[in-house]
C-alpha cells in the first residue's frame, strides 16, 4: 500500500521472494517527474542522508551514479555550506559525509524507474486501500477502490499472503486493523509544533555557486528558528524556514522573505534581496515523530509497516529518505537470513530497528524543545548524564574536526551512537575546550 519510495523499495526486496507483488498508489505517477499531490512535503527540502545513500546503492547498485548523471547536487558537510547552530559558526574543514539535495520527485522518478523495470512487480495506480481483510490473526488482503471518475467506486479485494503498509504519515492502518478484530499499535508521539515554508529562488549569478552551495541556520531550544537555501538539480535554491507553534512561518510572499529576518544572521536575507523567486511559498507543518509499535505482542500476522507509516520524524532532520531505505535493507537481510524463520513480528522487529537511530537523535532533541507536548517526553534515568555528554559533543563538533566528523556520522545514520563514545571523541568532549570558530560567516573553506 503506497509507491513511494518506501513502497517501491520493499517491493523490490519482496520481488526477489515472492511471484507477484502488487504496488497499491492512489496517485497517478508523472510522466515528467513533477512532485506528487500524495507526497505532502514534496515541494519542500529533501537530502539523502549518507547512511540512506549507502542503502540506496545496496538495493539497487548504481543508483547513487544515476543520480549524480541527473544533475543531482552532491554536497560537502561542512565544507561546501555555511552552516550556524547555538550561537556558533561551523569551520568549513573538510567534508567528512555527503548529501544529495535535489528534489524529491528527481530521486523518486529514477527509483521508479528501476524498481517498476521488474516483471514481477506491478503497479494499480489511481486507486486507494480503504481496508484490510482477515482476522485478528492472519491479514489476507486489501480493499481497493478506484478513484477515477466522479462516481465512487466499490471496493475490491486484492488478496495477498504478505500486505505492507507504506502509505506514509497518514496512514489508517490502526483503524483497519481494528475493524477486523485485530489489535491497534501503541503509539508514541512527541510535537514540537515546528512547522516550515519553502519557496524557490534563482540567486545572483556566482552567488552561492563554486566554493559555497548553500546556507544553513539550525534550529534549537535557544534559537527557535531555522532556515536556508539547499540548491536544487536545476541551478535554483530552495528556501526554507522554520518556526515553532504559534510563530508559524507565513506562505504570502512578503511575509515570507520578512520572516528570513527572524533568523540569528542575515546571512539568508542579505541573498534573497538579490534573489528571484520561482514559485509560491508552501507550508508545511505535520511534523510530530510518531512511532507505531506493530512490534509489540498481539498483531496479526501478514501485515507489516515501513517507512512512514511505521515511523514519522520531524522533516527539519531530513532523515525520512534514508529510513526508507535502510528499513528496506533491513526487511532484505531479515528475508534472506537463513538461521531465523521469517515471522511477521521478527521482521517488524527488524523494520522498527533500522528506524531506531532517526528516532533517537529526532525525538530525542525535539522532547527538549520548549512547548513539547506527546506521551513519549519522559526520559530515562540515565538521560541526564547522557544529555549532558551530548551537550559538550555539540558545542564541540562546530571547531573540532574529531568530534565534527563523529557527530556528522551519527547525524547521517552513518554510524551507531556509540562512535560518540570512542576514545578520541571522548578525551575531547571530556578533557578538551571547545575549539576556536570563525566570528563571522566564513567565506570558502579551510585549506587542508
Amino acid at each position: 500500500m503506497g509507491g513511494s519510495l518506501a513502497g517501491l523499495l520493499a517491493a523490490h526486496v519482496l520481488a526477489g521472494h515472492v511471484d507477484r507483488v502488487t504496488v497499491v498508489e492512489r496517485d497517478r505517477f508523472p510522466d515528467d517527474g513533477a512532485a506528487r499531490p500524495g507526497v505532502p512535503q514534496g515541494r519542500h527540502p529533501h537530502v539523502l542522508l549518507q547512511g540512506g545513500q549507502t542503502a540506496m546503492e545496496s538495493l539497487l547498485p548504481g543508483f547513487l551514479a544515476e543520480l549524480r548523471e541527473a544533475g543531482a547536487p552532491l554536497v560537502g558537510m561542512p565544507s561546501d555550506m555555511v552552516l550556524w547552530q547555538s550561537g556558533r559558526w561551523f569551520r568549513r574543514l573538510a567534508a567528512s559525509v555527503h548529501i544529495y539535495t535535489g528534489s524529491r520527485a528527481q530521486l523518486e522518478a529514477l527509483v521508479r524507474r528501476r524498481v517498476l523495470a521488474n516483471p514481477a512487480i506491478s503497479v494499480v495506480e489511481g486507486a486507494e486501500a480503504v481496508g484490510l481483510v482477515g482476522d485478528a490473526s492472519r491479514v489476507r488482503g486489501v480493499l481497493v477502490r478506484e478513484r477515477s471518475g466522479e462516481a465512487r467506486a466499490e471496493p475490491r479485494t486484492v488478496a495477498a499472503d504478505l500486505v505492507v503498509d507504506a502509505s506514509g504519515g497518514g496512514t489508517k492502518a490502526a483503524r483497519w486493523l481494528a475493524g477486523i478484530g485485530a489489535t491497534r499499535p501503541y503509539e508514541e508521539t512527541i510535537d514540537t509544533g515546528l512547522a516550515y515554508a519553502s519557496r524557490v529562488y534563482r540567486g545572483k549569478a556566482g552567488v552561492l555557486d563554486g566554493d559555497t552551495v548553500g546556507y544553513y541556520v539550525y534550529p534549537g531550544t535557544e534559537q527557535l528558528h531555522g532556515g536556508g537555501a539547499l540548491p536544487l538539480e536545476d541551478g535554483t535554491h530552495l528556501v526554507i524556514v522554520s518556526g515553532l507553534r504559534g510563530d508559524e512561518p507565513p506562505t504570502d510572499d512578503d511575509e515570507f522573505t520578512a520572516y528570513t529576518k527572524r533568523l540569528a544572521h542575515p546571512l539568508l536575507d542579505r541573498w534573497l534581496e538579490d534573489a528571484e523567486p520561482l514559485s509560491p511559498a508552501f507550508g508545511y507543518r505535520r511534523t510530530a515523530n510518531i512511532r507505531r509499535r506493530y512490534d509489540l505482542p498481539g498483531h496479526p500476522a501478514g501485515f507489516l509497516a515501513t517507512g512512514d507509516a511505521l515511523c514519522t520524524f520531524n522533516p527539519i532532520y531530513g532523515q525520512g529518505m534514508a529510513v526508507a531505505a535502510m528499513s528496506a535493507v533491513a526487511l532484505r537481510d531479515a528475508l534472506a537470513d537463513r538461521r531465523r524463520t521469517p515471522t511477521t513480528r521478527r521482521v517488524q522487529r527488524a523494520l522498527l530497528g533500522a528506524s531506531r537511530l532517526a528516532w533517537d537523535i529526532s525525538a530525542g532533541a525535539d522532547r527538549k524543545m520548549p512547548g513539547a507536548v506527546g506521551n513519549a517526553l519522559g526520559g530515562r534515568p540515565t538521560d541526564g548524564v547522557t544529555d549532558w555528554y551530548l551537550r559538550r559533543v555539540q558545542e564541540r563538533s562546530p571547531g573540532d574536526p574529531v568530534v565534527g566528523d563523529a557527530f556528522r556520522a551519527v547525524l547521517h545514520l552513518a554510524a551507531p551512537v556509540t562512535a560518540l563514545f570512542a576514545p578520541p571523541v571522548a578525551r575531547a568532549v571530556l578533557f578538551q575546550r571547545p575549539a576556536p570558530t570563525p566570528a563571522d560567516a566564513p567565506a570558502a573553506p579551510e585549506m587542508p
